[in-house]
């Protein structure tokens, strides 16, 4: 059994956290302030994640099952696309009534150059994917990418899943820092890419 947390609870929902790598670094991420989680350390000490792993941790925390569970950690989840699959797939087969939901920067295209969405239809029930502005210029000051296309690509991953016909809501983070994002034209955005819109308030602490 590892001694570090690829499962976690929060807001009453199971949570996974398959790595700590990510194509982003954005300002606003509550990894830069704090090591956990509602109490749950979510830094890995190896990103050599197993899939058995994770199941193992999920399977110990049964008794915490709710109706979705999340893919969601310090890191961005689809970096870990082969385990995520095969994980997704078991609580599919195991717990076929249990909604399951990446939150996503959307560069797993650009990662794998090629259009991964289709893999995950009937494993993913949703995507949350972070939007985070109305324009290049203003995602890179927040999201800080380490690539130069990833606006775009975020963008092209949202159509992507709802191409698949796959539930998909784009989102922003607004209030960082007393900054504030022109709501309304990033809901235009999202819904011309067939993508519901959320608005994240800015968590200061983090949860």
């Amino acid at each position: 059994m590892t001694d570090y947390n690829l499962v976690y609870i929060l807001d009453g929902k199971i949570y996974i956290n398959l790595t700590n790598s990510c194509t982003n670094d954005c300002i606003f991420c509550i990894r830069s302030i704090k090591d956990d989680v509602v109490g749950a350390n979510l830094f890995l000490n190896t990103e050599n994640v197993k899939a058995d792993d994770v199941i193992k941790q999920l399977e110990s925390m049964k008794d915490k099952l709710s109706s979705e569970i999340v893919f969601c950690g310090y890191g961005e989840p689809m970096l870990k696309l082969d385990v995520l699959k095969e994980v997704a797939k078991y609580i599919k087969e195991k717990y076929p009534n249990i909604k399951l939901r990446v939150n996503t920067n959307g560069h797993a295209n650009y990662v794998y150059k090629r259009n991964v969405v289709p893999e995950l239809k009937g494993l993913i029930d949703e995507f949350s994917v972070s939007l985070n502005g109305e324009n290049k210029k203003e995602y890179d000051e927040l999201s800080k990418p380490n690539f130069d296309e990833a606006y775009e690509e975020t963008k092209k991953f949202i159509k992507a899943c709802a191409d698949a016909d796959i539930k998909v809501t784009a989102t922003v983070v607004e209030g960082y820092k007393g900054r504030h994002l022109n709501l309304k034209n990033c809901e235009k955005i999202a819904n011309n890419l067939g993508a519901k819109f959320r608005v994240r308030e800015w968590i200061e602490n983090g949860y």
